[in-house]
């Protein structure tokens, strides 16, 4: 950074020599000795000045080279070098672009490696289905394949485009989601119909399973100690009638959406329910938010995957072969976009338990 090259710099010294010109005439009006002390004064005024001007030039050229290599090779800046006078100001606002800078760079960091994992993991959950899928046309081509074995072919192949199908979509909603091209409605949603809408595609498999699914509306701790309500195995699963005298619990929300997120979680706990098990659900409202409340008397959640339930393509050691991970992480993802909560944790008693809760004024 060359000085001499400053327009400001010119004015000034042609200002200094003007000056001093003046100076050593008045002097030498006076006489000669004034005239010459005069002039050394001024001389020895426009070095010192000049110096340590050049001085903060080259602090700021250090500076521009260190800004530089920052920006380029991500190496830190000390700024303690850079604490005298007016160059205060400036260490200070650029203390503050340096610490933004670096955090975004993190968090662009973090975002490509994210995107990464994420298409490799995605490409291996859509590849598995369709090898298997191209396995099973193979084998539907033979000619001479019993009848038989072609159904069970072809109800495999069934399955797994309903898989791939699934999958797609819950992808193609989480990225929507991740993008923020989601509007998510602010209207009452009675908590017992969003409960009936989201288990009636299971009422089937639940059946087929011998599993009960009960509904109930109350307070936390005093269902916690009821005993579940047998039933007659066969018998399809129907939630209870609610209280109409009572005031039916509801917060502010997206029906549509709430409706998938208590889905993937009743799925999930079908997946990792028994034969012959039991899936309770109960909600209750206070003044502050509506709770509902999902367990199941399955094996629970392993102490080393509770942290990691809700992460994207995560697979616990109880999952099942045909868990791809993503469910969960979808149902929090709509519930926190709703000003929610879910969490997940083991029962005293044995069996996964999913607590999530709405707060009042989700949506302005």
């Amino acid at each position: 950074m060359n000085m001499i090259r400053n327009p400001e710099l010119k004015r000034s010294l042609f200002a200094h020599i003007l000056l001093a010109i003046l100076a050593v005439a008045i002097g030498w009006l006076h006489n000669i000795y004034t005239a010459i002390c005069l002039l050394s004064f001024s001389f020895l005024y426009i070095l010192v000045h000049y110096l340590f001007t050049a001085k903060r030039y080259q602090n700021l050229k250090q500076l521009s080279l260190e800004l530089d290599s920052m920006l380029h090779n991500n190496t830190p800046i000390d700024f303690k070098r850079y604490q005298e006078g007016e160059l205060s100001i400036l260490e200070s606002e650029l203390s503050k672009m340096t610490l933004r800078l670096s955090e975004q760079a993190i968090a662009l960091a973090n975002d490509k490696q994210f995107l990464a994992d994420s298409m490799a993991d995605i490409s291996h959950q859509i590849r598995s289905p369709l090898t298997s899928s191209n396995l099973i046309l193979s084998l539907l081509m033979e000619q001479e394949l019993p009848t038989d074995r072609r159904r069970q072919l072809l109800r495999e192949l069934t399955q797994l485009l309903s898989r791939i199908d699934w999958l797609v979509e819950s992808l193609l909603k989480m990225s929507k989601m991740d993008a923020g091209t989601i509007i998510f409605k602010c209207r009452p949603v009675l908590v017992p119909e969003l409960i009936r809408q989201a288990a009636e595609p299971l009422l089937i498999p639940m059946e087929l399973r011998e599993q009960t699914l009960k509904i109930i509306s109350g307070e936390r701790q005093r269902l916690a100690t009821e005993s579940p309500a047998a039933k007659p195995q066969g018998q399809r699963n129907e939630a209870p009638g609610i209280n109409s005298n009572a005031d039916i619990p509801q917060f502010q929300g997206d029906f549509s959406w709430s409706t998938e997120a208590i889905l993937n979680i009743l799925k999930n706990c079908m997946e990792h329910t028994p034969v012959g098990g039991q899936i309770q659900v109960f909600f209750a409202q206070n003044a502050i938010f509506t709770e509902i409340v999902i367990e199941d008397n399955g094996p629970g959640f392993d102490q080393e995957d509770l942290p990691h339930l809700f992460e994207r393509f995560y697979k616990g050691k109880n999952s099942s072969e045909n868990s791809i991970g993503i469910g969960l992480a979808l149902a929090r993802m709509i519930v926190t976009q709703q000003n929610g909560t879910l969490k997940a944790e083991n029962r005293p008693e044995g069996g996964a338990r999913f607590v999530m809760k709405f707060y009042n004024n989700a949506h302005s």
